[in-house]
């Protein structure tokens, strides 16, 4: 199963999701590391989208569980969890039909950057990436655009499993460019301990995508309603806004 990607949902049940009134079930939100949108630390699940997740499900009146695990793992459990809501989820064609869509979260704006102190490297567009290599997230939605742009996993794509590993290799050598996101890239480095301008962007890959929530497709409609409306009320009351400010500033 592919990260952010094709869900065969096969296992599915055959009968509809059915939440009927508030507190009929609980609503199982399964996210990976993916900060500063999501991510787990020694107080369990956190970030942007996580503590948009749990106004959004106070509002509505359902009870809420979180999980935090690797991408692929992640997949599975939604695909098991008849409440599931998996986040935070690139939004794009081929993924149209396999989620009934909450959203959107935050716009996805992803970069590829270099360290600052290689002024040897110079490229402005893939096609001048030569011998050099790009680290990018196994199966996310940037690994599958730059694999469509013809870059081979192992040749000119080095995978890691999160942001915070390729950023990492980054650092010690061992590729020259790194497909992230730009707020996670400043965050990682926070992380580190080490000035935003440790790295340098050099082309944008992709800002055309935002980031929602997905359920299943056979979940309840007006679940889905319900979620939709609940995150329209916090963008209109302004405590969406507020949020963003403390994660995005």
């Amino acid at each position: 199963m592919k990260r952010r990607s094709c869900l065969a949902l096969t296992t599915l049940l055959a009968a509809p999701l059915a939440i009927a009134a508030a507190g009929d079930a609980t609503l199982q939100g399964i996210t990976e590391n993916l900060p500063p949108l999501n991510y787990q630390d020694e107080a369990g699940a956190q970030g942007f989208s996580v503590e948009l997740l749990r106004l959004m499900a106070a509002s509505a009146g359902l009870r809420l569980a979180l999980q935090v695990l690797p991408w692929q793992r992640a997949v599975q459990a939604a695909e098991a969890s008849a409440n599931s809501v998996l986040f935070s989820l690139t939004r794009t064609p081929e993924r149209e039909s396999q989620f009934q869509w909450v959203g959107p979260i935050a716009q996805r704006r992803i970069l590829l950057y270099r360290l600052a102190s290689r002024s040897d490297l110079a490229m402005t567009q893939l096609a001048e990436l030569g011998a050099a290599r790009i680290g990018v997230v196994r199966d996310s939605a940037a690994d599958r655009q730059l694999q469509a742009a013809g870059l081979r996993p192992g040749l000119e794509l080095e995978h890691g499993l999160d942001d915070a590993t390729n950023v990492r290799k980054l650092l010690a050598g061992r590729m020259e460019y790194v497909a992230l996101l730009d707020w996670a890239a400043a965050w990682n480095l926070r992380q580190l301990q080490l000035p935003y301008g440790t790295l340098q962007p050099v082309m944008e890959q992709d800002s055309t995508r935002s980031y929602y929530y997905g359920l299943r497709p056979d979940a309840d409609p007006a679940l889905v309603r319900r979620l939709q409306a609940a995150l329209d009320a916090l963008k209109r009351d302004g405590r969406y806004d507020r949020l963003r400010q403390r994660y995005f500033r």
